[in-house]
């Protein structure tokens, strides 16, 4: 008999986010894996959450999804009350909501990236499954590809750079991850901006053009 936990905790995927001086830059490859088995070529691994914020996901699809919409929900109940959200307030609930899962002895498997822009500038915030959260003031990463794809962001990363410039770092990366990680790959990759203008996808055609040039 096969443990669902066992492929549960296979899942692997490349995830990143990196702080521009205009905005953060938010990308993820394209695999959904059930073990050794590639379930989805086409997954979604980043989202929208309100106007000013965007979030990445690893981990089990089921419990990660069930965050983006939790947390969509409870941003549009917060809209609605205070006006605009702050990344630091969304990061803040997301690990609360975290924790007391964590605590009952029911965690959500995932590891998540909270990026977004607001009064304060643009903000970068990782957590953990145990509802640990962190401000990052250069980049960050999650995933079974991270190892590899950090390596190129360390290398190549400027804090001056533009969110136009950490678009093309960000697909160095995942690129570099999806060709040595076996976990990370899929049909192509989903990159999102976010600064003053709001969340913007960067057009497939355009991240196949660079993949391919």
């Amino acid at each position: 008999m096969v443990k669902i936990s066992e492929y549960i905790l296979k899942t692997g995927t490349t995830t990143a986010g990196i702080v521009c001086k205009d905005g953060v830059v938010l990308a993820a490859d394209q695999k959904a894996t059930m073990g050794n088995i590639v379930a989805s070529k086409e997954a979604q691994k980043v989202f929208k959450i309100t106007d000013n914020i965007a979030m990445t996901i690893a981990g089990s699809v089921g419990d990660a999804q069930a965050m983006v919409r939790l947390l969509r929900a409870e941003m549009k109940l917060y809209e609605l009350e205070h006006g605009v959200v702050t990344v630091k307030a969304a990061a803040t609930l997301l690990a609360n909501i975290l924790r007391a899962s964590y605590k009952s002895f029911v965690p959500e498997l995932v590891q998540l990236v909270i990026g977004g822009y607001d009064h304060t500038g643009a903000r970068l915030f990782s957590l953990d499954v145990a509802g640990g959260v962190s401000e990052e003031k250069t980049f960050t990463f999650t995933g079974s590809g991270s190892p590899i794809a950090v390596g190129v962001l360390e290398d190549q990363y400027n804090p001056e750079m533009t969110t136009k410039e950490g678009v093309d770092l960000l697909l160095r990366a995942i690129k570099a991850a999806r060709e040595r990680d076996v976990y990370s790959g899929g049909k192509s990759m989903t990159i999102i901006t976010v600064t003053q203008k709001g969340v913007e996808e960067v057009p497939q055609e355009l991240i196949e053009k660079k993949l391919n040039g």
